[in-house]
């Protein structure tokens, strides 16, 4: 039986946070196996104290990258691993996996490397979420069915966020790393403007985003707004968002935080489709976006720095009452 397993997926925090799904399988069918979890550095946070992962290896990209690679394959080695599942299709976490040792490998076929793994699934953007494609690597080993995205926000992190958990509250996490995955500001303020007095609004995000949400929080003048970016760590974020009474996000990070622990979410779709395969997954989800067709739309995969058509219609013409439909169900539950 497989007693040691690697998991590779050292991309972005949501792409991370698609990955344990697989996580929570191999422990499901494999519950005395040793799990590590292979991320790069600045998201090794996600998974303090985390119940299944035996160890969490961190791949430092920036600072010195070319000798932090070879030390961290030496580790890979060292461990012994008996099956190392890759959900990346770069060549270095290709090499890494072939590299390893372990007696089985698992990747994608679009991994430059994939013909050094003893098995290589076909990886297709066909319209089947991103959880179902990752699923696909270890499916002969645990059999098909689903698992959801999962983090464990821990006792101190509920603690931390409490004096925040009261009466209905509303999060909103306006920012994005591309513009065009990003609903306008003042389609934000419009939002905000909607939310009754006596609710609390808390504006999460890293803090890089504490200008724009301060932006957002003078424009719209509600009076029970606190701007929080840059304050609170991924799971203190995410335990808070548990108890929202809604989370209006982007296709963008929190909402993948938000599907990690069931909260509700409103993802706000600009350029990009849900058709990608990444979408919300919590059990009262709704993706929100343009409701008439645009030829340019989706215009691409993750999203630009600036729209290619100059006019950002994708985002403009989102109708503020799909928002506040939302707003007003949750209010009225």
């Amino acid at each position: 039986m497989t007693n040691k397993i690697l998991v590779i997926q050292t991309a972005s925090i949501g792409d991370v946070i698609l990955a344990t799904p697989v996580v929570e399988k191999l422990h499901r069918y494999l519950p005395g196996s040793s799990i590590d979890l292979l991320v790069k550095k600045g998201n090794e946070s996600l998974f303090a104290a985390h119940p299944f992962l035996h160890e969490v290896l961190v791949w430092d990209k920036r600072s010195r990258s070319t000798r932090n690679f070879a030390l961290l394959m030496r580790q890979v080695r060292r461990n012994k691993y008996s099956l190392v599942v890759n959900l990346q299709r770069f060549f270095k976490t290709g090499l890494m996996t072939a590299f390893s040792g372990a007696a089985m490998t698992i990747g994608f076929d679009k991994n430059p490397l994939s013909f050094q793994f003893t098995k290589k699934i076909a990886h297709t953007l066909d319209g089947i979420h991103e959880i179902y494609r990752n699923l696909s690597l270890v499916e002969e080993i645990t059999g098909e069915g689903a698992c959801m995205p999962r983090l464990y926000p821990s006792a101190s992190d509920a603690a931390h966020i409490a004096p925040l958990n009261t009466g209905t509250y509303y999060t909103l996490s306006p920012a994005s790393l591309w513009f065009t995955k990003q609903y306008p500001l003042e389609k934000w303020v419009d939002l905000i403007k909607q939310v009754p007095v006596d609710s609390a609004i808390y504006l999460l995000g890293a803090g890089d985003d504490q200008e724009l949400c301060a932006k957002i929080m003078a424009k719209a003048s509600h009076p029970n707004t606190r701007n929080l970016a840059g304050n609170l760590t991924f799971l203190q974020s995410a335990a808070l968002m548990q108890h929202a009474a809604m989370n209006f996000t982007n296709d963008s990070a929190p909402m993948h935080l938000a599907s990690a622990v069931n909260a509700p979410i409103t993802a706000i779709y600009c350029s990009t489709i849900p058709g990608f395969g990444f979408g919300p997954l919590s059990d009262d989800s709704v993706v929100v976006e343009i409701d008439h067709p645009l030829p340019c739309r989706p215009c691409g995969l993750h999203g630009y720095r600036s729209c290619p058509q100059k006019h950002f219609r994708c985002g403009y013409e989102i109708r503020n009452e799909q928002l506040t439909n939302r707003l007003l169900h949750d209010a009225n539950s």
